[in-house]
């Protein structure tokens, strides 16, 4: 698809463009030209047309979005439960794409994900941003390049749930497509906090902290522990209200991973991530890092080696040579993919794997027991009852599909 030049401005079509997805669509007009928007939400979908130009196209169903040969890059910034659907049919459609985390909604659909893109060739970037961020990066170069010795373990905070009272049943605002924002969830009666900001508080949409926050911090961790969990132990405590957030009110998981690290995720404390390893400590958050390695770096610098990146495929270790190149940021990184045709930095099999850790998290705290997991195969270890728990049903007409 990509036949234009890098002096040319690529054509941009937005999909979902209230809260974070008009901010995306904003840092890619950076470096093309937003052509074509689309909501389910009319009034979302005409500020955007009016913030982005009156000569861009407008539409309330994604796939006609899909099929204009102008759109050469695609941003998504729907609920969750969207994501997964919408990157297979770009994908599809030739599009390269800037997706919002988290991923997916299931196990299952990040398998389809990984399946199609590596088929289509397309570029898909993950907004999973701390992955570009300074502080990030360099508390993972510092983990990985033994700064704090052998990793021991990894402390995660996400913060608490939103909780809730019962809310009431209405009938949908003219301007909302209750039908079409539903997608392959359950058809229910329209509840104004299912949809926009709060749907992340409702199971059937998302998955609380636990994939909103934790597609970040989770992300990072797994980064630098650079393994993939076997086993999961999560507990926690649900609402009982009817019509009314349902995600965990209190929660804590304790993943091990086969290289010997602990990771452990909890809701209370202060927000980032805590590496300890035998000869030393770093925490980082979105605005500090510290620790005494962290101050040492004045006088004994990192020098600029290569890694060992672990390989997904044979899921052996050491698996291959790698660095983190340079990043300007995270938007940008996409865009230079997209010329140079190479892997982004929250690539999708990263962030397949990532997303599926915070997966693994909530399905382990809904069955109120530990599990163990098979990272080769994707699925538990003579479990049945978990494994059931590794795809949802999806309502006809909006299945996914490898």
């Amino acid at each position: 698809m990509q036949s234009k030049s890098a002096n040319q401005r690529l054509g941009i079509g937005a999909i979902g463009l209230r809260y974070q997805g008009s901010v995306i669509a904003q840092k890619a007009q950076l470096y093309g030209d937003i052509v074509a928007v689309c909501d389910v939400d009319r009034n979302v979908k005409d500020q955007a047309k009016a913030a982005f130009g009156s000569t861009a196209h407008s539409c309330e169903d994604y796939r006609e979005l899909l099929a204009r040969k102008d759109v050469d890059v695609v941003t998504i910034g729907t609920p969750d439960h969207w994501h997964t659907k919408m990157v297979i049919d770009a994908c599809r459609a030739g599009k390269d794409v800037y997706c919002e985390k988290p991923l997916t909604l299931t196990i299952e659909e990040g398998q389809q994900l990984v399946k199609v893109v590596k088929e289509t060739g397309r570029v898909v970037q993950v907004g999973s941003w701390q992955r570009s961020d300074d502080r990030f990066r360099l508390a993972v170069e510092m983990v990985r390049s033994g700064r704090i010795g052998k990793l021991k373990t990894v402390d995660v905070v996400l913060g608490k749930n939103v909780t809730s009272q019962s809310f009431t049943p209405s009938k949908p605002p003219k301007n909302l497509n209750w039908e079409l924002w539903q997608g392959q969830t359950p058809d229910v009666s329209y509840i104004e906090e299912r949809s926009h900001y709060t749907f992340r508080w409702w199971y059937e949409y998302s998955g609380g902290q636990m994939t909103d926050w934790g597609a970040h911090h989770i992300d990072i961790a797994q980064w630098a522990i650079n393994d993939i969990p076997i086993s999961i132990d999560g507990k926690a405590q649900f609402p009982t209200v009817d019509n009314g957030f349902n995600v965990a009110n209190d929660y804590e998981v304790i993943y091990e991973y086969s290289n010997g690290v602990k990771l452990t995720v909890k809701d209370h404390g202060e927000n980032g991530i805590l590496f300890t390893g035998d000869s030393g400590r770093i925490f980082v958050n979105r605005g500090k890092i510290t620790g005494a390695p962290v101050e040492e770096l004045s006088k004994h610098p990192l020098p600029r080696e290569m890694w060992t990146v672990y390989d997904f495929d044979n899921l052996q270790r050491p698996a291959r040579a790698g660095k983190i190149d340079a990043i300007i940021n995270h938007m940008g990184n996409f865009f230079d993919c997209i010329q140079s045709r190479r892997l982004p930095i929250s690539d999708i099999e990263n962030q397949h794997r990532t997303v599926s850790t915070c997966h693994l998290g909530n399905i382990s705290m809904r069955l109120g027991r530990a599990l163990q997991w098979n990272p080769k195969l994707e699925q538990f270890v003579n479990d049945a009852e978990a494994n059931r728990w590794l795809r949802r049903e999806q309502r006809k007409g909006y299945e996914t599909s490898a």
